[in-house]
C-alpha cells in the first residue's frame, strides 16, 4: 500500500492572492454564474448539522467530485437509471450544468436550512414523477420508482464515503461509517427510495441484490465517455479534471470496473492518488 503524505503548502507572501484565485475557481464550477447562484451557506437548522458526519464527508470538494463521478458511472449500469438519463436529460449538450446542478442540490440538503433542503428535495420528486418510459426490450421504468432511487441512492452515498476515507480520513471508524448511511437514509427516504440503507453492511447488501439487474450497452459507453470526458470550462482546470477522472476510476470495486471495460495499471495508482492527495489539499488550503 501506497502511504500518502500530507505535505505543508508554502506560507508566501502572496498566498492569498493564490488562494483567492483557486477558491473563484471552484465557486465557478458549482454555480451559474449567469444566474447569480453563489455557494450554499452553512446553517444549522437543516436535514444534518455541525456535529453530523454528513458534514464532515460532504465538505471536502476533491472527494466529493472524485466519489460523485464514480457514483454517475454506477448508476448508468442500471438500464432503467441510464434509461432516464438518456430519454429526459440534456446531458449530450449540457454535461457540466447537469453536474453542476446535481452537486448544488448535495450542498442544499446538506448544508441548507431545512426549508431549502426540503424545496430542493420537493422539486427532485415533482420531476421525477413526470419521468417515465420504456427500455429497448420494451419493460416499463419509472423515475419514482423506489428501487431505482435506492440504487441511486445507495450508489452515492458509498462512493461519497470511499472517497473521504481514500482522500481525506484513511482512519474513519466504523461507528462514523455506519453513522453516515444513518443520517443519509433521511435523505434516501425523503427522495422515496427503498430500501434505505442505515449502515455499512445494508448498504452491501442492497449493492448485491441489484448487480443482476446491471449491465453494459452502447448506450452506457456513449454516457461514461460523455461523463470522462467532458470539456473543461477552463483551459487551467484541465490537469486537475483529468485527474479527477482516473482518480474516480480508480475508486470503482473491481467488477464496476470490469463492466465498463475500465482499469487503472497498478503502476499508475500511485501517481494518481498522490497526485488527487494533493489537489485535495491544495484546495482545502485555499478554502479551509
Amino acid at each position: 500500500m501506497v502511504r500518502m503524505l500530507a505535505l505543508p503548502l508554502p506560507n508566501l507572501p502572496f498566498s492569498s492572492l493564490i488562494k483567492e484565485r483557486i477558491a473563484r475557481e471552484v465557486v465557478a464550477i458549482f454555480n451559474d454564474g449567469p444566474r447569480s447562484e453563489r455557494p450554499v451557506v452553512r446553517q444549522n437548522d437543516g436535514l444534518f448539522g455541525p456535529a453530523s458526519v454528513t458534514w464532515r464527508v460532504h465538505g471536502d470538494v476533491t472527494s466529493m467530485m472524485v466519489g460523485g463521478i464514480a457514483s454517475l458511472l454506477l448508476q448508468m449500469l442500471h438500464p432503467s437509471v441510464l434509461a432516464g438519463v438518456w430519454d429526459h436529460s440534456n446531458f449530450r449538450t449540457d454535461m457540466h450544468g447537469r453536474l453542476r446542478r446535481t452537486a448544488r442540490f448535495i450542498a442544499l440538503t446538506s448544508y441548507g436550512g431545512r426549508g431549502d433542503a426540503e424545496a430542493a428535495i420537493a422539486r427532485v420528486r415533482a420531476i421525477h414523477a413526470y419521468v417515465g418510459g420504456t427500455l429497448p426490450d420494451g419493460t416499463p421504468y419509472r423515475a419514482d420508482d423506489p428501487e431505482l432511487l435506492a440504487w441511486v441512492h445507495v450508489t452515492e452515498t458509498i462512493s461519497f464515503l470511499a472517497a473521504w476515507r481514500r482522500y481525506a480520513e484513511p482512519g474513519m471508524s466504523a461507528a462514523d461509517q455506519d453513522r453516515y448511511f444513518a443520517e443519509m437514509a433521511v435523505l434516501g427516504t425523503a427522495l422515496g427510495a427503498d430500501p434505505v440503507p442505515r449502515n455499512r453492511t445494508e448498504a452491501q447488501a442492497v449493492i448485491a441484490a441489484m448487480r443482476p439487474q446491471l449491465k453494459v450497452d452502447d448506450r452506457t459507453r456513449e454516457v461514461s465517455a460523455l461523463v470522462l470526458n467532458p470539456p473543461a470550462q477552463r483551459r487551467a482546470l484541465e490537469p486537475a479534471l483529468r485527474l479527477t477522472m482516473q482518480a474516480a476510476i480508480d475508486l470503482l470495486p473491481g467488477w464496476a470496473q470490469r463492466m465498463h471495460g475500465l482499469a487503472t495499471p497498478a503502476p499508475l495508482k500511485p501517481l494518481i492518488r498522490a497526485g488527487t492527495l494533493g489537489l485535495a489539499q491544495t484546495l482545502r488550503w485555499a478554502r479551509p
